[in-house]
């Protein structure tokens, strides 16, 4: 009987159920999206049961179209999009919509936490500076604003965990998670009791934290039902989006790294230790092998910016606006004519951390068009990428090279720009979009002993050459980086009076 693995990965517009064989190879999958809701500005929200229905759709869809039975899944696994605040009730249903990892509310109460515990003393002990991303804030917001809610709430949980707890009635998550919260002790893999107890929050609200490839049930017979599973099938608890992707780039030890580009782009490298930056511009996550950490810095809007460009560009006849758009900034040299864009659309993380920040074309004449709007967005996620990259190699992380994937990574123009603004090497994984679930799978491989453990990657997934920077490039790139810095200082005091309007 196949030995097959199912990984679901909740990403931030959908579900995607992969199912993978023991040797790495992607042999089905299928997707179910879901929306978001922005109330205001700097909110965002999502309805579980949605994730729920995503998951269960992408489910059936998959045993009903892939020509594998629900018996040949020797174990279901997840990958999950991380930070997100779920209040469940003492019988685990949800009690209001998710806050999710882009909302940026709870900024009075991110201040609270680094004035009562100390900003220094949480970036110690969490990796992780006191910012309004995280789940702590969010936790606060909810018990100052919805008290009566928040007087219900039995557990808080992530997307992953609360589908977790949809197939097997358990409550539970994993280090790669738990170290999002701003409530983890990284050092000792535990809940943070000190921050907790500063905070007046019950550690009993969070649920279990335990390794990515632990086995916390089976499917239960209702859940069976509903999706057509197998009962009694093991359910790994899986890891963050992140971490997942950590692994199906390849990344398991030091000095490997890669940066991802979906809706939102970070840069990490596994090390065995936290890195501490001076101006906490990065912060570290828990790896699924609990030997490691990757250090991190993420931005909050890079396909997602090119994605918006796409939408206010695209008429209603022309569906393929996307594609020509890539094509379009192709035939435009680097430098977009002289015209910059800063893609803080929805604020931003890494490396400002400022939501307050706004997106700006800065240079525009007349005789700019798509396509050169459309070169400076790419651009412009790159540029801020650099500013992490330098982080990390200011604190002498030995990065000489960069593995790239993501929706991003299929786009040769985008590749070769990061090459160039960089002055790195890029490295292409085989599985460039599904490397995420490919992640998950691992961590359920090894939880159910189809794997030995993590270093497994090294046969599963080979790893090709991709761009080499160009060195007239780079140099070309290097005078609008400093511009591209310089402008967002100018207009950083911009930010904060258009906040008060």
């Amino acid at each position: 009987m196949p030995q097959l693995i199912l990984a679901h990965d909740l990403g931030t517009t959908g579900n995607k159920a992969c199912l993978f064989d023991p040797e790495g190879h992607l042999l089905a999958s299928a997707f179910a999206g879901y929306g978001t809701e922005y109330l205001r500005p700097g909110w965002a929200e999502q309805d579980p049961d949605d994730w729920w229905d995503a998951v269960r759709v992408s489910t059936q869809r998959l045993v009903r179209e892939s020509g594998y039975k629900a018996t040949d899944i020797a174990v279901i696994t997840f990958s999950g999009q991380m930070m997100g605040c779920l209040p469940v009730d003492a019988q685990g249903r949800p009690l209001r919509a998710a806050i999710i990892w882009a909302d940026q509310r709870a900024q009075a109460e991110a201040s609270h936490i680094g004035e009562r515990v100390g900003r220094d003393r949480v970036y110690a002990v969490t990796g992780h500076r006191a910012a309004s991303n995280y789940v702590a804030p969010k936790i606060l917001w909810l018990r100052t604003h919805q008290p009566e809610l928040f007087a219900r709430t039995r557990k808080v949980l992530q997307a992953k965990d609360y589908m977790a707890f949809r197939l097997t009635g358990l409550y539970a998550t994993d280090y790669s998670d738990a170290s999002g919260t701003g409530l983890f002790d990284l050092a000792e893999r535990r809940w943070a009791e000190e921050i907790l107890a500063a905070l007046d929050l019950d550690p009993d609200l969070m649920p279990q934290a335990l390794p990515s490839s632990t086995v916390i049930g089976t499917v239960t017979r209702e859940a069976a039902h509903l999706t057509g599973l197998s009962p009694g099938t093991p359910v790994v608890i899986g890891g963050g989006d992140g971490a997942c992707a950590t692994v199906g780039a390849g990344v398991v030890g030091p000095p490997d790294a890669y940066c991802y580009i979906g809706s939102s782009s970070w840069i990490a490298f596994v090390s065995r230790k936290p890195l501490y930056d001076p101006q906490q511009r990065t912060f570290t996550f828990a790896h699924l092998d609990p030997e490691y950490l990757f250090p991190t810095g993420t931005m909050q809007c890079a396909g997602g910016s090119f994605d918006w460009l796409e939408g206010i560009l695209r008429g209603e006849a022309d569906e393929r606006m996307h594609r020509n758009l890539d094509a379009l900034a192709s035939v435009v040299e680097p430098g977009a004519q002289g015209l910059l864009f800063l893609p803080y659309l929805m604020g931003e993380r890494s490396p400002h951390w400022n939501p307050r920040a706004r997106a700006a074309f800065v240079g525009l004449n007349m005789a700019h068009g798509r396509p050169e709007m459309a070169r400076a967005v790419l651009e412009g996620v790159a540029f801020n990428l650099r500013i992490i990259l330098d982080a990390f190699r200011a604190q002498g992380a030995p990065i000489d090279a960069l593995r790239l994937i993501g929706g991003g990574a299929r786009s040769p123009l985008w590749r070769q720009i990061l090459a160039d603004v960089f002055a790195l090497p890029i490295l292409l994984p085989r599985l460039l979009v599904e490397a995420t679930s490919l992640g998950a799978a691992i961590a359920g491989g090894v939880g159910v002993g189809i794997y030995a453990g993590y270093e497994v990657v090294e046969e599963l997934i080979q790893v090709e050459q991709g761009e080499q920077p160009r060195s007239e490039v780079t140099s070309r790139y290097q005078e609008l980086y400093h511009i591209f810095q310089q402008t967002y200082a100018r207009l950083e005091p911009v930010y904060d009076r258009i906040a008060t309007l």
